[in-house]
């Protein structure tokens, strides 16, 4: 009798355990929101010390001081690493409070902070004492990086990732991660488990993905640097919309060792780390203290390029391509005038501008990113969502990758002729099946590459300005109008060095010129186009400052002539 109940317990929790294990992703959710709950108690609770320590600080200097001057003072002491980091910690939970921009406060930053005092000055790094944010996939010790999927919850990083490592060696201090877009493969910012990050400039619109969560906090003052990704402009949109500075770096810049994916592997489209801040500068800063020697000794498959000062700092004119439309989807009013107003500014500096057409813009987006994004016909990105809850944002596309392939098939063949991009989404997304088709989808990116940088190199440019996606959607749009894209998503495939400044914002005229746009394949994505635009004026637009692989200094370099350009221009504040 006894060794019979003693089978039957064991059963019984062998059942348990295994029900345990299998049971949907999803229930992790709740156990999350309550940990992110608690641990932005904590960060309260840190603020509440820190200001006790000082009580008649006064944050508002701090928070307006750019990142160099910061990081100065500090490492003279003319600030308190302490009064530094209490003015962030407040400034972010009330910025989370606005915008739900926050998913874990890094309580280690607390002992990092008592570590950092111990140091000699002739110890301490370009970023010594600054608080800094990075963006939800960025692995730090003890702490989960989701990608806003369920199924990564409660596996919490062994170590911190390499870029991590190197911030903190120079002396940065990360507290806090902040929301991304469910997958990350979203221009929006929404997932089933931290919920929705909103535009602190205009709470109707998005703050854009996936690295949305930085460009909210940033465009808040809640953080003075963070660290984005970039697969298909998630560091240029966000930036684009909330007013700030991004910079895609070349892909084998920047280790990507330790920042977690939805899609690992992938060849043909690149994904890329990236500094974001509140201007050009502080971008700089950061890439020179990310390029130090430690970035290769942690990870060797990184090449060690010091940052090159003397391609930064030049003042020699520039030969400048430009284009205002990509070909592929037409801009909206405000970012062709963007790029119209850059060109003049430019010019009238003693830079030459010369027109640029990019080739076969329809292939490059649809065959090249789309096909190389989805080469598996989207069977990863649907294994890492069995058992979550969808968010609506991806919805749409997840549909669509859940069809069987001959569906796929039957679709993009009646669609051809009514709906040509729609009926090329379906084939791409099919995925290429064969590693010898996959091969070939690898050859035909690195021959495009070629291709693009032949024509560049034809008008021997220096650098090429173009819009970026403009001004801000409103919340749940994107899926209306997804070709927009085509403008950002282009240099991932090229794997270019991409900057973002702010040139303007939208006007009345901009939003009036809207009312008579068409696009230029009359499809779903064009007619929902002006809607999904509409009811932004005043809202930024920025324009994209490119140079070839490799040359990130160069990008900056001209990412800083056209910010001084514009900023001289509106004058003084």
């Amino acid at each position: 009798m006894l060794l019979l109940l003693t089978l039957l317990g064991a059963a019984l929790l062998g059942a348990a355990l295994l029900t345990w294990r299998h049971a949907p992703a999803r229930n992790r959710i709740p156990r999350a929101q309550k940990r992110r709950a608690i641990a932005l108690q904590k960060m309260e609770a840190l603020a509440q010390r820190l200001r006790q320590q000082e009580p008649d600080l006064d944050p508002k200097p701090i928070l307006e001081l750019p990142l160099a001057e910061l990081a100065q003072r500090l490492r003279t002491e003319e600030l308190s690493l302490e009064s530094v980091l209490c003015s962030y910690l407040e400034q972010a939970l009330k910025a989370h409070q606005e915008v739900n921009c926050l998913t874990d406060f890094l309580g280690e930053c607390e002992e990092q902070l008592q570590e950092l005092k111990k140091l000699k000055k002739s110890e301490r790094g370009l970023l010594y004492g600054v608080p800094m944010s990075l963006k939800d996939p960025y692995d730090c010790t003890g702490h989960d990086s989701t990608c806003g999927l369920a199924q990564f919850l409660e596996k919490p990083a062994t170590k911190d990732g390499v870029i991590v490592k190197v911030l903190k060696a120079q002396g940065a201090i990360p507290f806090v991660k902040t929301n991304i877009p469910q997958t990350l493969l979203s221009l929006e910012c929404s997932n089933p488990i931290y919920g929705q990050t909103l535009n602190p400039l205009n709470l109707k619109k998005t703050c854009g993905g996936s690295s949305g969560g930085e460009a909210a906090l940033l465009a808040e003052r809640g953080s003075i640097l963070g660290m984005g990704t970039d697969t298909g402009g998630s560091i240029r949109i966000p930036a684009s919309f909330c007013g700030v500075y991004g910079l895609r770096t070349t892909g084998s810049r920047l280790s990507y060792t330790g920042v977690a994916s939805a899609i690992k592997g992938k060849k043909s489209v690149s994904t890329v780390a990236g500094p974001m801040a509140r201007d050009v500068e502080s971008l700089a800063l950061c890439l020179r203290a990310l390029l130090s020697e430690d970035m290769h000794r942690l990870d060797p498959t990184v090449p060690w390029t010091p940052f090159r000062e003397e391609v930064y700092t030049s003042n020699r004119p520039l030969r400048i391509g430009y284009y205002e439309s990509d070909g592929y989807t037409q801009p909206s009013p405000s970012m062709a005038r963007a790029v119209q107003l850059t060109c003049r500014l430019l010019q009238d500096a003693g830079h030459q501008v010369i027109p640029f057409s990019i080739p076969r813009p329809a292939y490059a987006i649809k065959h090249l990113f789309t096909g190389g994004l989805f080469a598996d016909g989207g069977a990863t990105l649907l294994e890492k969502l069995d058992g979550d809850i969808v968010d609506p944002i991806i919805k749409g596309l997840v549909n669509q990758l859940r069809l069987p392939d001959p569906i796929k098939g039957f679709l993009s063949w009646i669609l051809m002729y009514i709906y040509p991009r729609t009926s090329q989404q379906f084939e791409e997304i099919r995925g290429v099946g064969t590693p010898k088709k996959l091969w070939e989808q690898h050859t035909a990116v690195e021959e495009y590459q070629q291709e693009f940088i032949a024509k560049w190199r034809s008008l021997d440019l220096d650098v090429l300005l173009t819009p970026v996606v403009a001004p801000a959607f409103c919340i749940g749009c994107f899926s209306q109008s997804p070709e927009c894209q085509s403008y950002v998503s282009l240099y991932n495939v090229l794997d270019f060095p991409v900057g973002v400044v702010p040139v303007t914002t939208v006007t009345p005229q901009d939003e009036e010129e809207l009312a008579f746009y068409k696009g230029y394949y009359g499809d779903s994505s064009d007619k929902h186009f002006p809607e999904v635009m509409s009811g932004s004026v005043g809202l930024p637009v920025a324009v994209q400052c490119i140079a070839l692989p490799w040359e990130d200094e160069l990008c900056l370099r001209f990412m800083k002539e056209v910010d001084t350009l514009v900023k001289n221009q509106r004058g003084p504040k």
